[in-house]
């Protein structure tokens, strides 16, 4: 395979609360040892169910607003059909069509190319999993 496409992955372990854990180290870290100074997009990608990725801003706040925004959309109750694990289980099978399980973002020189305040994040409202994994891959 060419060395123009490279991936990993991280495994992320999220605990028995929900989280919105930032990847963007991570992120970078992988991009200097596999994009050496290359334009191109990383790929990130949770191969969940229960668990998507978004770029918002963390450490003011932004990540407990967005956890308790889907606690408001999403509540864990029984009203779900999908009803196996803890009880509201069925709406983090929902949350992927609201945060997505994926995100591809342009690297320049190497670097992500992110806004100041952006971050990539995982979010998991899954309690019921605390392993989490995520695949990062370059195209450049």
């Amino acid at each position: 395979m060419s060395d123009a496409f490279t991936t990993r992955v991280l495994n992320i372990t999220t605990g028995t609360h929900e989280v919105v854990t930032d990847l963007t180290d991570a992120c970078e870290e992988f991009l200097q040892q596999t994009a050496a100074g290359r334009d191109g997009l990383l790929n990130v990608f949770v191969p969940h169910a229960t668990a998507g990725v978004a770029l918002i801003e963390t450490g003011a706040g932004s990540d407990e607003d967005l956890l308790a925004a889907l606690q408001s959309l999403l509540p864990a109750d029984n009203r779900w059909r999908h009803r196996h694990g803890t009880p509201g289980h069925g709406r983090d099978h929902v949350l992927p069509a609201l945060i997505p399980p994926h995100a591809t973002l342009p690297v320049l020189g190497g670097r992500l190319a992110l806004g100041t305040w952006q971050s990539v994040c995982l979010v998991d409202t899954n309690t019921d999993n605390p392993d989490r994994q995520v695949r990062l891959s370059f195209l450049g």
